[in-house]
């Protein structure tokens, strides 16, 4: 008869934050939002005051125009020469000597005046021009005025419309969980109800899955991977058959624990739900082979982002690679010549890993490390791992961890980081295994508190430049605020997706 799996669990959304994180959240909003009115007050403050505009100048003193138009001439017309001769030859001597000097005056005279009545229009524009300027000007500062009265009206608004956008998120993915949930639970029944059929049509399946992938090669993406997921069932199904009644040996060659059959190492010591976890896992490892190799990243990405943690390791040897999935960890430390071997609960992941030609075993982490002698790990690594974990289960796995690490070796403990909203709303819920989020604080703290020293925190993965918020260009009280809001959104919601606490036993 055909071996059913066990009941696989219902899966429920994940707490968001325990209780000090949120109260960490809060305290954070409260002091934004004290921040954010402080610069809406300054705003307030500087805005512009209408002042009473200046009198134009006084209208150009015409008054002696009149008179200057009428008094421009001197030189009177020529006398009549009359008398003797001797008198004409005076007077005509007298005239010549005269005349020019006031010719001369004349035409002064007549330039002045001249003059004068060509900058009378002048003055009197400029008058008007300059009271016309004023006016416009006192105009002008109460609409700026009004216009700065509305900017501020708006800055006013932005703090609710925000909020408004956060509740209808979080609403939306409330519901979606929901759904989820639902949908989850209705899928395990309707699987545990096919499964003995499923394994009768398996060969089916597979010669049907063969052909579709042949002929719809060029299709979409979420073609393809419907397609590997099935591929990938059957594999399991496969390994699965030949595994039924198989006695389990012990996860690493050399290794001291001895196992019954049909009883792993890891499952001796993990806790009735982990152990429940390992053996649905390995009916539906499958599943999550599909879920890495779609939203996690193709194994060159992985090996270029985790590339940066071998000089952590160098020059180790008997490093743990908890959670290894793929094998992308493990390459890179054997590729650099650094002893490693890999832990996987998933199945599937494992077999990918041997597949390889790498060392690893399939069980749980803490009942892998309680079967190990104490100081027998010279390094671990867990990348995405945590996340997934109980906090009993992650406090007794770094507890554990301190023992078998020896003195010098190095623990990196690679997470999402849900201190970017991006990453928590994006990556973080994304994947329905998690099971708590740890802020970088956390984390740290809890390598700290376990002993390690030398703690510190990396982060990795940062969000595109191109896709944040763009600052305004500009210099002033209103681009300012602009800018630190946009400042303020960037830092929460775009940081670096990941990061890793790291510490050291000494």
């Amino acid at each position: 008869m055909t071996r059913l799996p066990h009941p696989i669990p219902r899966v429920f959304p994940p707490t968001l934050a325990p209780d000090d994180d949120v109260t960490t959240l809060a305290t954070a909003r409260a002091d934004a939002d004290a921040r954010y009115n402080q610069a809406l007050s300054a705003v307030d403050a500087a805005l512009l005051a209408v002042r009473e505009a200046p009198h134009p100048p006084p209208a150009p003193d015409e008054t002696q125009i009149t008179p200057l138009n009428e008094r421009w001439r001197t030189l009177p017309d020529a006398p009549p020469i009359t008398g003797n001769w001797l008198q004409r030859k005076i007077a005509g001597v007298a005239w010549r000597i005269v005349a020019p000097a006031l010719e001369r005056q004349q035409a002064f005279n007549a330039a002045l005046v001249d003059h004068v009545n060509r900058n009378v229009p002048v003055d009197r524009a400029n008058r008007e021009a300059i009271d016309a300027a004023l006016r416009f000007t006192s105009d002008a500062l109460g609409e700026l005025r009004a216009f700065h009265s509305a900017l501020i009206v708006y800055f006013q608004q932005l703090t609710s419309f925000v909020d408004s956008k956060d509740f209808e998120f979080a609403g939306h993915i409330r519901d979606r969980y929901i759904a989820l949930d639902g949908a989850v639970a209705g899928l395990t029944d309707e699987i545990l109800k096919r499964w003995e059929s499923m394994v009768a049509r398996e060969q089916r399946f597979d010669a049907r899955a063969t052909a579709i992938g042949a002929a719809q090669a060029e299709s979409s993406r979420e073609f393809r991977d419907a397609i590997a997921v099935l591929h990938q069932a059957t594999i399991a199904l496969k390994r699965e058959m030949e595994r039924i009644g198989t006695p389990a040996g012990p996860a690493f060659a050399g290794d001291p624990v001895a196992v019954a059959p049909g009883e792993s190492a890891s499952a001796r010591h993990a806790p009735p739900s982990t152990v429940d976890n390992a053996t649905h896992g390995r009916f539906g490892a499958w599943k999550y082979v599909g879920f890495e190799d779609r939203f996690r990243g193709s194994r060159d990405e992985i090996r270029s982002r985790l590339e940066a943690y071998l000089p952590i390791f160098s020059g180790a040897t008997d490093v743990l690679d908890v959670g290894c999935g793929r094998g992308e960890f493990l390459n890179l430390l054997r590729e650099h010549g650094i002893g490693g071997r890999g832990l996987d609960l998933n199945h599937e992941m494992v077999e990918v890993c041997r597949t390889l030609g790498l060392e690893a075993a399939e069980g749980d982490a803490l009942g892998y490390l309680r079967s190990l002698p104490d100081q027998s790990l010279g390094g671990l690594f867990a990348a995405q791992v945590v996340e997934h974990l109980d906090p009993d289960y992650l406090l007794e796995l770094l507890e554990e961890a301190f023992v078998k690490l020896r003195p010098g070796s190095a623990i990196v403990l690679e997470t999402i980081n849900v201190g970017s909203w991006f990453a928590f709303f994006s990556s973080y819920i994304r994947d329905i295994t998690h099971v708590r989020p740890l802020h970088p604080d956390t984390l740290s703290y809890l390598l700290t508190a376990h002993g390690f020293q030398e703690v510190t925190v990396r982060f990795s993965a940062p969000y595109p430049e191109r896709d944040k918020l763009v600052r305004v260009a500009g210099e002033g009280v209103v681009e300012d605020a602009i800018n630190a809001n946009a400042d303020k959104l960037n830092a929460l919601l775009f940081t670096d997706m990941d990061y890793a606490a790291i510490g050291r036993r000494r």
